[in-house]
C-alpha cells in the first residue's frame, strides 16, 4: 500500500483546481499549471480537497497512486507558492550577476558563462556569490539548479565550485611530502 497516496491533498487558498476527462488543472497567482493523469488512478476533487486512489491492484496501478499523489501536490504548492533553490559559489574570482534574461558566470575559465533564464523562473543574485532560482514548476527549477551547479561542481580538496546551500562538501586531504 502506499503511504504517500492514501494522504489527501488539500487545496491551497487562492488556487483552483478542475478536473477535465484525464487532466488536472491549477491556477494560482504564480501561474497555471496541468497534469495528465494516468489511467492507472481515479483522482477526485471534492470540497477542495483532492484525492487519489488506483483502479486496480495492479503493481503499476500502485506505482502511478503515490507517484500522481505527490505530483498534484507539487503542482498545487507550485502554483500557490512556488519553489526556491539557493545555490552558493566558492572560490577566488568567482561569481555570477543577473543581466537582463541572463545569469553571467565567472568561474574560473577563460570566458564568462552565460545561462539564459527560461520563462517563468527567476533568478536574484543577493551576493556576488549566491544564487537564488525561484519558479513554480518544481523539476524545472531542480534542473536549472542541476545545470548551472554543472558548470563547475563543488570539488573536496579546496571546496571551490558551486553547491547547493544546504549542501555539504566532504574535504579530503591533500598530498603528502
Amino acid at each position: 500500500m502506499s503511504r504517500i497516496g492514501k494522504n489527501p491533498v488539500a487545496v491551497p487558498n487562492g488556487v483552483t483546481v478542475e478536473i477535465i476527462d484525464n487532466l488536472l488543472k491549477a491556477k494560482g497567482k504564480l501561474g497555471e499549471q496541468s497534469l495528465t493523469i494516468s489511467d492507472d488512478v481515479q483522482v477526485s476533487l471534492i470540497d477542495n480537497i483532492v484525492t487519489v486512489a488506483p483502479k486496480t491492484k495492479s503493481k503499476r496501478s500502485r506505482s502511478m497512486w503515490g507517484t500522481t499523489r505527490a505530483r498534484i501536490n507539487n503542482m498545487l504548492v507550485g502554483v500557490g507558492e512556488g519553489f526556491t533553490v539557493q545555490l552558493e559559489i566558492n572560490g577566488v574570482g568567482y561569481r555570477a550577476a543577473v543581466e537582463g534574461r541572463d545569469l553571467v558566470l565567472a568561474l574560473g575559465y577563460s570566458h564568462p558563462v552565460r545561462y539564459p533564464i527560461p520563462e517563468g523562473v527567476e533568478m536574484k543574485c543577493e551576493r556576488p556569490t549566491a544564487i537564488s532560482i525561484h519558479g513554480g514548476d518544481k523539476q524545472q527549477v531542480g534542473q536549472l539548479a542541476s545545470e548551472i551547479r554543472a558548470y563547475r561542481p563543488p570539488e573536496p580538496f579546496k571546496g571551490k565550485g558551486i553547491k547547493y546551500a544546504n549542501e555539504t562538501i566532504r574535504r579530503k586531504e591533500g598530498k603528502k611530502k
